[in-house]
């Protein structure tokens, strides 16, 4: 694992172009293979899963140009081959499950292995992945170490209902039905903006789909998918994180922003600590007036909060950073996880920092703003935006503090570094990958 090293307590300002999202760039990648025609992604970022998938692609025989660079990835998978005796889906990533859908539809046959998994965010359970792919007519058996899914021809048709808005689940339904026989009909579908971007790639190579951005998703199989050039666009998450560590520093940060659509419930979100965004000319930036203050509820006998679940509401990838503003900010909030069991539990490192907060429950945490605050060595859970939280923490609080096992960073966002040492940050990676 690798370390971060802040001296913080400077302003973080300038301009930053955000990388293209993880959560949508993966899924693209898995859907490649339901096509043999050449494709051509733009704005691809070297990120860690971005690495292990195409290595995969590599093993398997396709055909694999990328340079980052300039983010163009070159791909065919026309001469490519899977054999499960063999060949292993990359571990530590849960993105893996989503190879299953296209290795079967090209195969008749796909794997996943026991240690399959995310970040650590709790139970994350695959038996919503298992429903949907048996409600296709795939069989599965178990193994010692995995699962082998099976299917006689092409999967077929179906309506399904999920237990729970599920990103991944919404994904691997689409790659299921994209070239299924007739049409499948999926109720309780993920909405978030990087599953809106996926269905649009979909769609791209020939796809069928209707209802995308709603809770219910129409798709009528088609007999092949072709090739296509598709562009990926600036991920909310970065956008977002740019903005609260020039908020958390004082400073005045900048970042390129096509979608601003997407941001009305994070805008408020922000101003619930006294920071205003503002969407200008494809551009997004924040302004504070003076220190952050949590804004106080127009019912008085209640807490602010901030709410996180599945979209349209805040997404519970933002709610890290959204803590790190509630500790630095004067007043209370509480933060409210309502989808991981085991997302709040890094929260001691705050204290730390100094931080004051309380852990009501694994869902719900209060904290007890604008307490002074030390630098601190912290060590982070292998969860993305919590490695970043601690980060912004830091860079608020004059001194040097270390971040310890950040290297989940690298997964979601790359040049992170180098972007905050433009911003006039002072950081530096240490230790191992």
């Amino acid at each position: 694992m690798a370390h971060l090293i802040v001296h913080g307590g400077r302003p973080l300002s300038g301009r930053i172009i955000p990388s293209a999202n993880k959560n949508a760039v993966l899924p693209i990648l898995c859907a490649t293979l339901l096509t043999r025609e050449p494709l051509r992604i733009h704005g691809v970022p070297e990120i860690t899963d971005v690495k292990k998938i195409l290595e995969l692609f590599r093993t398997l025989g396709s055909d694999v140009r990328m340079d980052f660079a300039t983010g163009l990835l070159e791909l065919r998978h026309e001469g490519t081959r899977f054999d499960p005796s063999i060949h292993r889906l990359p571990a530590e990533m849960r993105s893996s499950i989503m190879l299953a859908p296209p290795l079967l539809a090209r195969f008749g046959v796909a794997r996943i292995e026991d240690d399959v998994k995310g970040c650590t965010l709790g139970a994350r359970e695959i038996d919503p992945h298992i429903e949907v792919l048996k409600s296709f007519g795939a069989t599965i058996e178990r193994s010692d170490d995995s699962l082998v899914i099976r299917s006689d021809g092409p999967l077929r048709a179906t309506r399904h209902w999920l237990d729970y808005a599920s990103v991944t689940t919404t994904e691997n339904f689409v790659l299921c039905a994209a070239l299924a026989s007739g049409q499948s009909k999926l109720n309780n579908a993920a909405s978030e903006p990087h599953v809106q971007e996926f269905c649009a790639f979909m769609e791209t190579l020939g796809a069928r789909i209707s209802g995308i951005g709603t809770s219910q998703l129409t798709i009528d199989g088609v007999d092949s998918l072709s090739g296509g050039e598709f562009h990926l666009t600036e991920d909310f998450h970065e956008v977002a994180t740019f903005l609260a560590l020039g908020a958390i520093t004082g400073g005045g940060v900048e970042v390129k922003n096509s979608a601003p659509d997407q941001f009305p419930l994070i805008d408020r979100t922000f101003a619930k600590f006294g920071v205003h965004v503002v969407h200008e000319d494809g551009w997004s930036k924040t302004k504070a007036n003076g220190p952050l203050k949590v804004a106080e509820p127009f019912t008085r006998n209640v807490l602010q909060k901030v709410e996180a679940a599945p979209w349209p509401y805040l997404p519970v990838d933002l709610l890290p950073i959204f803590i790190a503003l509630g500790v630095k900010a004067e007043g209370s909030v509480m933060f409210w996880n309502k989808v991981y069991d085991g997302a709040l539990g890094w929260t001691g490192e705050l204290s730390k920092f100094g931080a004051h907060v309380f852990l009501s429950d694994p869902h719900r945490l209060i904290a007890f703003g604008g307490k002074p605050l030390v630098p601190a060595q912290v060590e982070s859970p292998y969860i993305i935006r919590v490695a970043i939280a601690l980060l912004m923490l830091a860079a608020s609080i004059e001194g040097r503090s270390m971040i310890h096992n950040a290297t989940p960073i690298k997964r979601a966002h790359p040049r992170f570094v180098e972007n905050l040492r433009m911003l006039g940050a002072e950081v530096e990676w240490t230790g191992g990958d």
